[in-house]
C-alpha cells in the first residue's frame, strides 16, 4: 500500500492532473483529501491497496476505484482547463492553475498540499493571506494515497470527456488515443485539419 500521508497530524490534500501531453482536449486536475485513519479500517484496505498511479491501472480498475474515492475521501474536486486557456497560458501553468482551482473547490481547507511532479506555485486561498505549505513529489502518484486518488479522478474524468468529443469528431480516434500524439491522430490532422479542441500552440504536424 502507498504511504497514507506525507506529514502526520495535518489535513493534507494530494493533487494531480491528466492530459498534459495530448494535442487535443482539456487538461483535468484533481485534489483529494483522504483521512489517514481510513487505512486502519479493514473494509477499506482492499481498494486502498489497489490505489496507484492511474497510468499503472487498467480502465476497469480505475472505474472500480473512482466511486470508492468519491464516497470515502473526506473531500475531492475535479476541474477542467480548456485547450483555449492552455494555449493562452501554456500547459504547465494550466496544470498548476487547474490543481489550485481544484483545491479551491474542496469542502475542507487543507493545511498541507502534496503535488505530483516537480513544479508548483504559491497557493493562497481566496480570502486568506497565508500560503498553504506544499511539497512537490516526483512520481508522487506512485507514493502517496491522496495523489494516487487524484490521478485516478483526473484520468477517469478526462477519458469520459474525450469519449464525448470522439462522438463529435470520430475521425481523430479520440476514443483510443485520448488526444495524444499517435500516428492515426497526426494522419487525421493532416487529412481533416484541426478542430476547436486542438491545442494550437502544440506541434500538430508530425515532423
Amino acid at each position: 500500500m502507498l504511504e497514507k500521508c506525507c506529514i502526520e497530524g495535518v489535513i493534507e490534500a494530494g493533487c494531480d492532473e491528466a492530459g498534459r501531453g495530448p494535442l487535443a482536449g482539456s487538461v483535468f486536475a484533481a485534489a483529494v483529501v483522504i483521512d489517514p485513519n481510513l487505512v486502519e479500517k479493514e473494509e477499506h484496505q482492499e481498494w486502498l491497496a489497489m490505489l496507484n498511479d492511474s497510468k499503472q491501472l487498467t480502465d476497469k480498475q480505475r472505474e472500480y476505484l473512482r466511486p470508492l474515492i468519491e464516497e470515502h475521501a473526506d473531500a475531492w474536486a475535479v476541474v477542467e482547463v480548456t485547450a483555449e486557456e492552455i494555449d493562452r497560458i501554456n500547459i504547465l501553468n494550466a496544470s498548476i492553475i487547474g490543481m489550485q482551482r481544484a483545491l479551491d473547490r474542496l469542502t475542507i481547507r487543507p493545511q498541507h498540499i502534496i503535488v505530483d511532479g516537480n513544479k508548483w506555485k504559491p497557493y493562497i486561498p481566496e480570502g486568506e493571506v497565508m500560503e498553504i505549505p506544499a511539497r512537490t513529489v516526483v512520481k508522487g502518484d506512485g507514493k502517496y494515497l491522496s495523489i494516487a486518488a487524484a490521478s485516478v479522478l483526473a484520468k477517469t474524468y478526462r477519458d469520459e470527456y474525450m469519449l464525448r468529443l470522439h462522438e463529435e469528431y470520430p475521425q481523430y480516434h479520440w476514443d483510443t488515443n485520448m488526444g495524444y500524439p499517435t500516428k492515426a491522430h497526426y494522419e487525421a490532422i493532416r487529412q481533416y485539419g484541426i478542430t476547436p479542441y486542438h491545442r494550437k500552440t502544440f506541434k500538430l504536424n508530425k515532423p
